[in-house]
C-alpha cells in the first residue's frame, strides 16, 4: 500500500475544523416563536446552574454562564469542550412583555420564554354603523 504525500492535508484538516465551529462555541442557541411566546434554548451542558445569570438592561437581555475547567494538572490530548465564562446578548423588540420573562434550566438546556405583550397581539376591531348606534341609544 502506498501513501500519497499531500503537504496541505494537515492545514486543510485544521482550517476545516476551525471554520466548522459555531460563532458562539460555548452557548449555541435556538430561537423560535410558539403561539404567543418566543422561546430561546441555550445549550449549556456541564454548567453549574448557580453560575447562570440573566439580566435585562433597557431592551437587551444578557445571558452569562460559567463552565469550570479541570483543576487537575493534566496533559491534554484533545481539548474541544470550551471552559470559562460565556455570554450571549439578545435585543428584545417592543412586542415582548419584559415583566413576564421566565427561565428554566433542565438537562443542560437553559430555556428562556418571552411572552408576546398584550398590545402586540393581533386583535379584531369591530366597526359600528349609525344604525347600530341609534338602536343602542334608543334602548
Amino acid at each position: 500500500m502506498t501513501t500519497q504525500f499531500n503537504p496541505f492535508r494537515d492545514l486543510d484538516r485544521m482550517l476545516g475544523s476551525q471554520l466548522a465551529r459555531p460563532s458562539y462555541p460555548g452557548m449555541p442557541m435556538d430561537l423560535f416563536r410558539a403561539g404567543d411566546e418566543y422561546i430561546a434554548e441555550f445549550d449549556l451542558p456541564g454548567v453549574d446552574p448557580e453560575s447562570i445569570d440573566i439580566d435585562i438592561d433597557e431592551r437587551t437581555l444578557t445571558v452569562r454562564a460559567e463552565r469550570a475547567g479541570r483543576a487537575d494538572d493534566v496533559e491534554w490530548l484533545t481539548h474541544e469542550r470550551p471552559t470559562g465564562t460565556f455570554a450571549r446578548q439578545l435585543t428584545l423588540g417592543y412586542g415582548v412583555a419584559l415583566d413576564k420573562i421566565e427561565a428554566a434550566y433542565d438537562g443542560g438546556v437553559l430555556t428562556v420564554r418571552f411572552p408576546v405583550a398584550e398590545e402586540a397581539k393581533p386583535r379584531k376591531i369591530s366597526v359600528s354603523t349609525k344604525e347600530q348606534a341609534k338602536t343602542i341609544d334608543a334602548s
